[in-house]
């Protein structure tokens, strides 16, 4: 049977979403997927069990040090079936407490966390104020103004199916550049700046160039037809600096 998790976390404690390896053998460094997978065990096989068959989790999209998620689509695969609704319960008191699991559901064994989903939403946000606040948390803090209104203006030339070399860091292993962004906005709530991105896929990084790049504009005083140069270079060093992971959520994967 095939089993698809929600789940959420900060990612903050965590070297990223995906356990990591080195010469072929894992690495010893906390990870969303590693917390998950010995969560899952536990509840299978219990903590003194002799049998430890692994658990094998695939994740809708890799994610940063540092980045949450509100919405991470993971699955696996059980051979014995059981009741979602207990099993939901005891996974949420076994996980850390910056992972929790909101939905968990039996799918058609078709069904595949990474290739079966059509878009996925990001949001990244942060700070506009040039003093500290007790309650800024780790989100980055911008001391220069800036236009909602421009910001705007700079995102709609992203809107539509496009290379994004420009956006891309060296990390991208699949060699395919093109997206298609259905959405990109951002709006302001009091000090807190709000960007929305909506798109079938994304790169390496993506999500955090363009930010960057928008504060570049935005820091410059540059035109919003700016970012539709940065696009059209295809050129990574024509973009603005890759920004802090922090702040950076993946809100929702639809399938």
């Amino acid at each position: 049977m095939r089993y698809a998790l929600q789940v959420q976390y900060i990612g903050k404690n965590y070297a990223g979403s995906q356990i990591q390896f080195e010469n072929g053998k894992e690495i010893s460094i906390p990870t969303v997927q590693g917390e998950l997978e010995r969560a899952i065990r536990t509840l299978i096989c219990g903590k003194s069990a002799t049998d430890i068959r692994p658990i094998k989790t695939v994740f809708s999209g890799r994610t940063d040090r540092g980045v949450n998620a509100k919405g991470q689509v993971v699955h696996f695969d059980l051979e014995k079936q059981f009741v979602a609704s207990k099993f939901l319960y005891s996974l949420n008191e076994i996980l850390p407490n910056d992972i929790s699991v909101s939905d968990l559901r039996q799918v058609d064994k078709s069904f595949h966390a990474q290739k079966s989903a059509k878009s996925r939403y990001y949001r990244y946000e942060f700070i506009n104020r040039k003093c500290h606040n007790a309650f800024d948390g780790d989100l980055m803090r911008v001391k220069f103004p800036v236009s909602i209104e421009r910001m705007q203006e700079s995102l709609d030339y992203l809107l539509g199916e496009h290379d994004f070399t420009s956006f891309k860091s060296s990390g991208t292993l699949n060699p395919s550049k093109v997206c298609i962004i259905s959405r990109a906005e951002v709006h302001k709530v009091d000090d807190r700046v709000i960007i929305d991105i909506v798109g079938n896929r994304f790169l390496y990084n993506m999500v955090r160039t363009i930010v960057g790049t928008l504060l570049e504009i935005e820091g410059h005083n540059l035109s919003s037809e700016h970012m539709r140069y940065v696009l059209e270079a295809k050129d990574r060093t024509k973009a603005g600096q890759t920004v802090s992971p922090y702040g950076l959520t993946l809100m929702k994967v639809d399938y």
